[in-house]
């Protein structure tokens, strides 16, 4: 029997495999899996990882003493999501956290049982993910990370930033993120998108992505829109330089976007977000069911402005905008 093969006939025994027979392993140690869509070098993703293993400090639990946590990093790499999720879930671990969209699609085809917390999945409820936001209903609950009207900020911002531009290109990639089309769709029908078009720009490639920038950035009142995506996130960085190379207004909801040249990024603080889904695999340790645990949306977020990059632009930083970052990189 192929690897790929037995993996998958460990991974369907697990759809039906009872919450407390997984819990009673050897020493009653409980185990947890953690599937990321990044490289282990991303140093937000190391953030993050920082971030929920201090979560599970607080709380008391010390991986290798109480916890044994099994992680997974899946390099960016669709094929490697579905490899590690199917992994995973033939450990049978008593909860699984599962950073962005993609892990949670490939989580969801294999199990049914398994509770799961998501960190920073968009849309949970379009996606099929769980019934409400209030009472998920089923093995998976866990926090956003932005909404619709998230969008309407990055084009406030960046209005307020130039005032002249009438164009904004919102960046994604639509395997990853299939519900920026929707979201937009949304924003048009409440008539928040007004004073400036929208213009929803999907690439697959970093090549693609390059040639779509380098196009925007010619054409005169343009700005860039960063969608928050794990292909976007995994190639922000290049994103970055090319934005300032071309010249090219942009916002993402990033903090990485700004740090590596970006002109500002907005958006919640994902430490925060994974700290706190620390506290949701404790009450599902506890016994307590994803199905009543309700999905949570961000609480804190995070504005930085690149004053560097807007003083290449020869562009002048409002003072307003200035006075309410929470970090400005000179």
């Amino acid at each position: 029997m192929k690897r790929r093969e037995f993996i998958t006939l460990l991974g369907g025994a697990a759809v039906g495999w009872p919450l407390a027979a997984r819990a009673q392993r050897a020493g009653g140690m409980p185990k947890v899996g953690v599937l990321m869509p990044f490289r282990e070098s991303d140093p937000d993703s190391q953030a993050r990882i920082a971030a929920l293993r201090q979560g599970f400090a607080d709380l008391g639990w010390k991986d290798g003493q109480n916890i044994h946590i099994e992680y997974r990093w899946a390099d960016v790499k669709i094929e490697l999501i579905q490899q590690y999720a199917e992994e995973l879930v033939a450990l049978a671990p008593d909860v699984i956290v599962a950073d962005s969209t993609p892990v949670i699609e490939a989580l969801k085809k294999i199990t049914s049982s398994i509770p799961i917390v998501f960190a920073l999945v968009n849309d949970p409820v379009g996606q099929g993910f769980v019934k409400t936001l209030s009472h998920p209903g089923g093995n998976i609950t866990g926090f956003t990370f932005f909404n619709p009207e998230m969008i309407g900020k990055w084009v406030e911002l960046l209005k307020d930033v130039a005032p002249g531009i009438t164009r904004a290109a919102l960046l994604f990639n639509p395997s990853m993120a299939p519900y920026y089309p929707r979201f937009l769709h949304e924003i048009e029908a409440a008539g928040q998108s007004a004073a400036i078009e929208l213009v929803l720009t999907p690439v697959a490639t970093s090549a693609e992505m390059e040639t779509a920038i380098d196009a925007l950035a010619q054409k005169p009142g343009s700005s860039l829109i960063i969608a928050s995506d794990v292909f976007t996130h995994g190639n922000i960085k290049q994103i970055a330089q090319l934005t300032r190379k071309t010249r090219l207004l942009a916002i993402s909801g990033y903090r990485e976007f700004a740090v590596e040249g970006g002109l500002m990024a907005y958006g919640p603080d994902t430490t925060d977000i994974f700290r706190r889904s620390a506290a949701y695999v404790d009450r599902i340790l506890k016994g307590a069911s994803p199905a009543d645990l309700p999905v949570q949306e961000p609480i804190k977020f995070e504005f930085i402005v690149n004053l560097k990059t807007a003083q290449s632009f020869g562009l002048t930083m409002p003072s307003g905008v200035l006075s309410i970052a929470d970090e400005v990189i000179e």
